[in-house]
């Protein structure tokens, strides 16, 4: 049986109303997938930038951290240095102080003076010696020189000549004591007051310290 005109046109209107339909479905599912790899690709990309910022934020909160840790250092060793520096200038001053005191006491020493000469005799052990002092303990020497040289050959059985050197007196500036040297001064002893209270700081300096301000927590060994 032959189709009609409007039987055929009816089916054509079928068919495509089919297409269509399956046209649109086929769309529809396109957009939600592609809608769906978008989200996923959005959230890898969002989830990648995130971490990025987060080590970036870590990396400059360690920096930070490690800035301030070297500022804390550098503040803790400058206040450590001037700790140091407070110390040493009150040791100096103690020692300045030291050096008036013994400026005011040695004027009339002829006693000290006997032994820093015979003590500087028994280290020297020169058979002809020249001694320095300061002008006015001359005169105080040149009347105990017979008895310092009794006193090193009763000590040493040996002979000694003593010279006091007028032309050439220490300074009058310091303390006090003697230099003693053979004659032509290549060998030599200082025993000045400054030279034995130089020479006993160095020597104590530990006891000084602690004396000053307690004993060092990080020192070992005592001797």
């Amino acid at each position: 049986m032959a189709l009609s005109d409007a039987d055929v046109q009816k089916q054509i209107k079928h068919m495509m109303a089919f297409i269509e339909q399956e046209a649109n479905e086929k769309a529809d599912e396109i957009d939600a997938k592609a809608e769906e790899e978008f989200n996923i690709e959005k959230g890898r990309l969002v989830q990648s930038q995130r971490l990025k910022i987060m080590e970036h934020f870590e990396k400059k909160e360690k920096q930070i951290e490690q800035q301030k840790k070297i500022q804390m250092s550098n503040l803790m060793n400058q206040a450590r240095l001037k700790v140091l520096k407070a110390r040493e200038d009150l040791i100096q001053d103690l020692l300045d102080e030291a050096r008036r005191r013994l400026a005011h006491g040695s004027q009339h020493g002829t006693q000290l003076l006997h032994n820093l000469v015979l003590q500087s005799l028994f280290q020297l052990l020169e058979p002809r010696v020249v001694v320095r002092c300061r002008k006015v303990d001359a005169k105080y020497l040149d009347k105990i020189i017979p008895e310092i040289c009794s006193n090193y050959k009763k000590k040493t059985q040996m002979d000694v000549i003593v010279t006091i050197d007028h032309s050439n007196y220490l300074s009058a500036e310091i303390a006090g004591g003697i230099k003693l040297s053979i004659p032509d001064g290549k060998i030599f002893i200082s025993n000045t007051l400054e030279s034995r209270l130089d020479m006993m700081s160095r020597q104590m300096m530990p006891e000084i310290r602690e004396a000053l301000f307690g004993a060092n927590a990080n020192r070992k060994f005592l001797d």
